[in-house]
């Protein structure tokens, strides 16, 4: 049986402030889930499922990481075991998970999409829950739409590569039934990838394609993306995203990026400061085409993918073999920002880190480049990946609060393939009331309502939808 004092309606509320700023102003706020990974065709059709580990356990890399953790054999995680099997495997990991992220995680989501909040998920509860989750993926309303509109959602920003043809965007934005707002976001990683000559060459002449531009130069390769750049932003596209190793600001000449891209494009091999060069180049060239357009962009760093080598050879990327990175961050961003901001082509810039030990260079990094007519132009960006969890999250809102404005803060994104990972919207919003409704209980903030319950709602909703320039309702 559940206990009761666990995941209750005051779950992570720990004073009468934090009680009602959360339940009077954070949870009616509608969401705006600007960075996330859902397939565009699963909302443009409307997706449902079978039974209740097509939803939960397909794709999740976090919870195979745990399973694996728990001696879970990898047929139970990315292999043919039926989905029951997979299912079981799982239930008998969750035992083990306190104190992972992942116990608040899943059984939240039971609670708020299967109703599920009188047991805690076991090998003895298995099949119960199995059973009863399936008869509620039964209904109707159980399907893609139908969860997004449970959850409030507003808006979403999927992740797309720039050779994509964006029509299941177009579908959604035609269907006058869905009031939901799907847009793209612009993710041109593979554009700079010039470490794989062989895939960087193959998608070089996808995008040749998708532009219906000759490619014979770099010049013309900027002109294609350019092409590309701009269809997105008629498809509704305002915001880009880059997933790198590092921050690259290595010095180049224009003459250097010209003789660099004809060599990878007849084939050959680049040294290591030609790869930073060109990574440098198109890192700049991105910033530009976002300040052009009056763009968000979004730079998450710092993660070391494929770790395990073998694994990696039998399975591919993306299933949970990634870890956090150790590298110089402070002087190659400055160096990038820097360069952008003197030539006043300095986007509004949403920073992501993932080792902790980067928190108060990121928040201090931001003051250095704001001004303008945009309230915190640069933002440090929500915990992500590793850091999406209590204590990441908590940090992060910490250090934005002690070195810059947390008032000014875009909260919190999804960064999830799932669409009952609305949740993690909910589980941010208790902290930030937790954290703020703390400190008016104990005199550190004024103990006023009229004063703190709007700095939530805006944390929570409002300052997204006026930062980012989304056709969103705004503070009357």
């Amino acid at each position: 049986m559940a206990n009761d004092a666990f995941l209750t309606e005051d779950f992570l509320l720990e004073s009468e402030q934090a009680r009602q700023l959360y339940h009077d102003y954070a949870q009616k706020m509608p969401i705006v889930d600007y960075h996330c990974h859902l397939l565009p065709q699963e909302v443009a059709e409307d997706k449902r499922w079978d039974n209740v580990a097509q939803i939960w356990l397909g794709g999740d890399h976090y919870k195979w990481r745990t399973m694996r953790s728990n001696g879970i054999d990898e047929r139970f995680c990315t292999g043919d075991a039926s989905d029951w099997e997979k299912f079981s495997a799982f239930a008998e990991t969750m035992p083990y998970l306190l104190r992972n992220p992942m116990y608040h995680w899943s059984h939240l989501e039971l609670k708020r999409y299967f109703g599920i909040s009188d047991r805690l998920l076991s090998p003895d509860t298995a099949k119960g829950i199995w059973d009863d989750c399936n008869a509620k993926i039964a209904d109707e309303n159980f399907c893609a739409r139908g969860l997004m509109k449970q959850s409030n959602v507003a808006l979403v920003c999927t992740t797309d590569d720039p050779i994509d043809d964006l029509a299941y965007h177009q579908a959604v934005a035609a269907d006058a039934s869905f009031d939901i707002q799907m847009l793209p976001t612009w993710r041109p990683d593979k554009g700079m990838a010039v470490e794989q000559p062989e895939l960087f060459n193959a998608w070089v002449d996808k995008l040749a394609a998708a532009a219906d531009v000759e490619i014979k130069d770099f010049d013309s390769y900027m002109t294609a993306m350019c092409k590309r750049h701009d269809f997105f932003h008629s498809v509704g596209c305002r915001l880009s995203d880059h997933g790198i190793e590092t921050v690259y600001a290595e010095p180049y000449t224009q003459a250097e990026i010209e003789g660099i891209f004809d060599e990878i494009r007849g084939g050959k091999e680049l040294n290591p400061r030609q790869i930073l060069q060109f990574k440098s180049a198109m890192l700049y060239e991105f910033g530009l085409m976002d300040a052009g357009k009056n763009w968000t962009q979004q730079i998450h760093y710092g993660v070391i993918r494929n770790n395990n080598s073998r694994m990696f050879a039998k399975l591919g990327p993306d299933i949970g073999f990634d870890s956090i990175g150790d590298f110089e961050i402070a002087r190659p961003l400055s160096r990038l920002l820097g360069r952008l901001d003197n030539a006043g082509n300095l986007a509004k810039t949403i920073l992501y880190n993932i080792n902790p030990r980067d928190n108060h260079v990121l928040a201090t990094m931001l003051g250095n480049f704001q001004g303008g007519s945009v309230p915190g132009k640069i933002q440090f960006g929500s915990g992500w990946w590793f850091l999406d969890q209590l204590d990441g999250m908590t940090r992060q809102m910490e250090a934005l609060s002690v070195l810059g404005l947390l008032s000014r803060f875009v909260g919190m994104l999804t960064d999830s393939r799932s669409f009952l990972s609305y949740t993690r919207h909910e589980y941010f919003r208790r902290l930030l009331c937790n954290i703020l409704g703390g400190e008016m209980a104990g005199g550190l903030i004024p103990n006023d309502m009229n004063l703190v319950g709007p700095m939530v709602e805006d944390i929570s909703y409002y300052n997204a939808a006026s930062y980012f320039g989304f056709n969103l309702p705004g503070r009357q």
